[in-house]
């Protein structure tokens, strides 16, 4: 049994030079965590290359904080997830208190100095800093809402980025992975409800743990926060006689049943009560409230009648149903909804769910054209377990102008490698995927309007305005409706911190340009946090867009 240094443990690279080995380590407990506690030692350089703090692997050890101790156990280089960096860690096998309170052990802070570098040095300081006692100073701006798990993503005051009017940062397409400090707490006794643009009124001081494919502070006392108040926008668009109003909807695996765990894949993950916590009156009140009760709307993420339960089912009368009879209670029109049904396991997302896209309508104002519903890209390799687009036309009921909506809900961003990531860092497996298949909605797209009919396509796309998924539909004169939105406010979706734009609006040239078309972002919903700990009371992870379309 080696008696060594911690920083001699970690090494300056990736692994530890020492893996596999059995070794004797010193210092002062600076954090726990449910399944082990945070060892520095106070003597190490802070500023060396090598971390001067690790893990300890022991999920029954609850030794004090700021005591010095002693573990004896064997190095191990853990790794959470295939294809993640590791991170070293020692996996005890004894400890013993030396001392009940040991030396104070510096705070490293992650102020602009630090944090202002390009991608690769950025990897390799806080590499040098995991497992040693870091913190963000008090003024630090929240730039993602508070989750049910008790996540946080702050911008130190002085750190340069490009902000949104709502307070947080926005997606800089040259730096896409862009890291902002984040931390969790796991008390959530002591886990502050934050929406966007709220501040930091003290430090917060915790280990760098490595977890989720990116960094956090492991927080262990009290947030105090100046919060900021959000009030979530209301539609300035309204139909007549010759406009049409379109909401696009992101339903977020919506369903309504209470699954069964005994017929689900994992119970763990599958089995919610989108009844029970209220995410059918929210998004009733989004459709009514907050979109004046648009007269189409463009759903995503809706699942069928019996949610995540595997079996036969793939229709899902009973969750458009529910959906339009919570938009009545709200005071909302009768919508009728309309889909076509995946084949059982056909397009991904949650296994037994049937994922797809979908459509209300009021007929009181448009009626579908019988006929017209038809899914994209059935036969398509690109579409293959990938959720297809659903092609409609809608007219006034008693003229002839039509317009077209194809609903599309491109292939995921959730396998994208994370900045940290040990190879192509950043990397996107799907991106050639998602560009094959906005080819596919552009012919699509091509044939309507030789055909004559003015074309929307709108959903989640899973990717950027910037990016070449949007470049392979805008040609001919379309234009990205959600473009004529400022900078600063042309965003739906936040992701550890970043806002971004992932639903869009592409309009053909004629519809583009039509006197009264226009296209908003209704902001609120994804700057509005939750408790930590609860089920979370929020009924999307996106923001709502609204379109209002001219018919000729």
């Amino acid at each position: 049994m080696r008696h060594v240094p911690i920083a001699v443990v970690q090494g300056p690279g990736l692994t530890s030079p020492l893996a596999g080995e059995d070794v004797r380590v010193e210092g002062v407990v600076t954090g726990r965590l449910g399944r082990g506690f945070f060892l520095q030692d106070p003597e190490g350089d802070p500023a060396a290359a090598a971390s001067c703090g690790v893990f300890v692997f022991a999920p029954r050890a609850r030794p004090p904080l700021g005591a010095r101790v002693r573990v004896d156990g064997r190095v191990v280089e853990y790794v959470a997830e295939e294809g993640d960096r590791p991170t070293t860690q020692v996996a005890c096998e004894r400890w013993d208190v030396l001392a009940e309170r040991g030396p104070a052990v510096p705070v490293t802070w992650l102020d602009p100095r630090r944090l202002d570098l390009g991608a690769q040095d950025l990897a390799r300081e806080l590499n040098g800093l995991e497992g040693m006692l870091v913190g963000v100073d008090a003024g630090a701006v929240f730039l993602a809402p508070s989750n049910p798990f008790g996540d946080y993503v702050v911008l130190p005051d002085g750190l340069a980025a490009p902000r949104t009017r709502h307070g947080g940062v926005r997606l800089d397409p040259a730096r896409p992975q862009r890291w902002y400090p984040g931390f969790r707490v796991r008390d959530y006794a002591r886990a502050p409800r934050v929406n966007v643009g709220s501040r930091l009124v003290a430090p917060v001081v915790g280990p760098l743990n490595y977890r989720a494919a990116a960094y956090q502070i492991a927080v262990q006392g009290a947030v105090a926060v100046q919060a900021a108040a959000v009030t979530p926008a209301v539609t300035r668009l309204a139909s007549d006689a010759r406009h049409v109003t379109v909401l696009t909807l992101n339903g977020f695996n919506l369903d309504a049943r209470l699954e069964d765990p005994s017929r689900v894949q994992d119970p763990r993950r599958d089995v919610d009560d989108d009844l029970a916590d209220g995410r059918f009156a929210m998004l009733a009140r989004a459709v009514v409230e907050q979109a004046g009760s648009p007269d189409i709307v463009a759903l995503q993420e809706i699942q069928d009648s019996d949610g995540a339960e595997v079996t036969p089912v793939i229709r899902a009368d009973a969750t458009y149903e529910h959906l339009i009879a919570a938009v009545r209670a709200q005071g909302g029109p009768a919508y009728r909804w309309a889909d076509l049904p995946p084949s059982p396991g056909a397009d991904g997302g949650q296994p037994g769910g049937n994922i797809r896209n979908a459509f209300l309508y009021d007929p009181a104002r448009v009626e579908l054209i019988p006929g017209s519903l038809r899914r994209l890209g059935e036969e398509h390799p690109a579409f293959a377990d990938s959720r297809k687009p659903l092609l409609a036309r809608f007219r006034r009921p008693g003229r002839a102008a039509e317009l077209a909506v194809i609903n599309v809900h491109l292939a995921s961003k959730r396998h994208q490698q994370g900045p940290f990531a040990p190879q192509r860092p950043g990397w996107d497996p799907r991106a050639d995927v998602r560009r094959e298949q906005a080819a596919l909605v552009a012919r699509a797209m091509a044939a309507l309007e030789a055909d004559g009919a003015p074309v929307y396509v709108t959903g989640d796309f899973n990717d950027f305005e910037t990016s070449p998924t949007l470049a392979a539909l805008i040609g001919d004169g379309r234009v990205n409706l959600a473009q004529r939105i400022p900078a600063d406010a042309r965003y739906d979706y936040n992701h550890r911190g970043v806002s971004q734009t992932l639903m869009h609006g592409v309009a053909s040239a004629a519809l583009a340009a039509a006197p009264g078309t226009a296209y908003e972002i209704l902001h609120g919903n994804e700057l509005i946090g939750v408790q930590p700990g609860a089920l979370g009371d929020k009924p999307t992870d996106h923001a709502y867009v609204m379109a209002r379309l001219t018919l000729a």
